[in-house]
């Protein structure tokens, strides 16, 4: 996508076109499904400390991580193949900056409600119940912070939580826009603003979000914000 953008060809071959969908969607299925385990693993560092070196052992991290894969990729491939298969009719020009699903149900000049109802109960699974699974890790996670009697172990918790529901916020709810409400409501710059979220500024933003953490990041942060600023 960034070649051609800077080479400035914006064509792409229907068997290109298809790679990227796969990859698309299994990246942010993979995404989905371990952004909803690191929840577990947060649960378990908070809520059951003492037992986590037992809880997520190497083997259980391991599976975790083939588990998000496997299946990022398996509902990546059954959703790439049907979505293209349908016919297109007319321009073949894709108003988007990626071919992406909904964009490319767009131009079939057959009627996808059908697949479109597919496409939002594999949300459900994939979106929805994720999200919902992360919520009710955070809140026993909060509940048991509330309880803790040490300010310090407080704080510790809550920094530990902050960057992971960060991205959280900043993955899925632009998902859900796209993939959970009626295609005929977006337009396609909306489509094309919400997207930029999750495939672009959230990848982005990760390494930074992740590692405010440490405290000679967030020194360094700080002490270019301040040079800025006083520059100004």
């Amino acid at each position: 996508m960034v070649i051609n953008h800077y080479s400035g060809q914006h064509s792409i071959s229907f068997i290109g076109c298809g790679v990227q969908t796969f990859f698309c969607l299994s990246l942010g299925g993979a995404e989905c499904i371990l952004l909803t385990l690191t929840s577990y693993d947060r649960f378990v560092a908070v809520c059951n400390p003492l037992r986590y070196t037992v809880t997520m052992t190497s083997k259980v991290c391991v599976l975790m991580a083939v588990a998000s894969w496997a299946g990022g990729a398996l509902n990546s491939l059954t959703q790439t193949i049907y979505t293209m298969h349908f016919p297109v009719c007319g321009l073949t020009e894709i108003n988007h900056f990626f071919c992406e699903m909904p964009a490319i149900l767009k131009l079939s000049c057959e009627d996808t409600s059908d697949y479109e109802m597919v496409v939002f109960v594999v949300s459900i699974v994939f979106i929805l119940i994720p999200f919902s699974l992360i919520m009710a890790s955070y809140i026993r996670i909060f509940l048991t912070v509330l309880r803790m009697n040490s300010p310090e172990g407080r704080n510790k918790a809550l920094a530990t939580c902050a960057s992971h529901l960060m991205v959280v916020s900043l993955y899925l709810a632009p998902g859900m826009v796209v993939y959970m409400t009626p295609g005929s409501s977006h337009t396609p710059a909306l489509d094309q603003g919400v997207s930029v979220f999750y495939t672009i500024l959230t990848s982005m933003l990760n390494p930074l979000i992740y590692s405010v953490r440490n405290k000679e990041v967030v020194r360094a942060l700080r002490k270019v914000l301040r040079k800025n600023l006083l520059s100004k």
